[in-house]
Parts: structure tokens; sequence; C-alpha cells
């Protein structure tokens, strides 16, 4: 079983930055593929970006070239860098793990005024 912990929410105004952090609790971290989903009120999960094992990114089309995902296999966690945050990047998001198995986080609210 994996956890998965993120941070880095909160309240942001329209145009700022946040950065979410996600950390693994798995030896074998570089094995898996990671990214990041997040979930507005009434709407479905939707893919925001991925990251595989070897690098190779991709995004949803609504945050590509705002959002950037990495990760750092030494210190098993991947990074969401969120850019020119838009009222509609609102949401709770979640960090995702996969290898084999799929893992979910608890969730981190991010919140973005207009």
């Amino acid at each position: 079983q994996v956890q998965l912990v993120e941070s880095g929410g909160g309240l942001v105004q329209s145009g700022g930055s946040l950065r979410l952090s996600c950390v693994a609790s798995t030896s074998i971290f570089s094995r898996y593929a990671m990214g990041w989903y997040r979930q507005a009120p009434g709407k479905q999960r939707e893919l925001v970006a991925i990251i595989t094992t070897i690098g190779n990114t991709n995004y949803a089309g609504s945050v590509k070239g705002r959002f950037t995902i990495s990760r750092d296999n030494a210190k098993k966690t991947v990074y969401l860098q969120m850019s020119s945050l838009k009222p509609e990047d609102t949401a709770v998001y979640y960090c995702w793990a996969s290898y084999y198995e799929e893992y979910w986080g608890q969730g981190t609210q991010v919140t973005v005024s207009s």
C-alpha cells in the first residue's frame, strides 16, 4: 500500500501561482507514473498532468503552458507548479500514482479568487 500526501494548496488571487507537492511512501518511487487530477464542485474528476517514469509529460489542454509537472525521485516527490491561475482552476487537487496498481492522495484544496 502506497500513501500519497499532498501539500501546497490554498487561496490565491487570479493570476497568482502555487506549487503543489506530493510525497509517496514507497521505496520504488521511480517505477511509478505520477500525476495530478482535480475535481471541482459538481464536476467529474479530470486529469491535469501526468509524468512518466522517464520524465515524459502530458497536460490537459486547459492548463498547458500554465502548469508544469515534475518529479524528484530521490525525494519521492512529484510537484505541480501552477502559474497564471484562473478562477476555473478552483478544485480539490489529487495526487495519483500508478505501478500495477493505482493510488490516490487525500486531496488538497486550491481556490482562485477573481
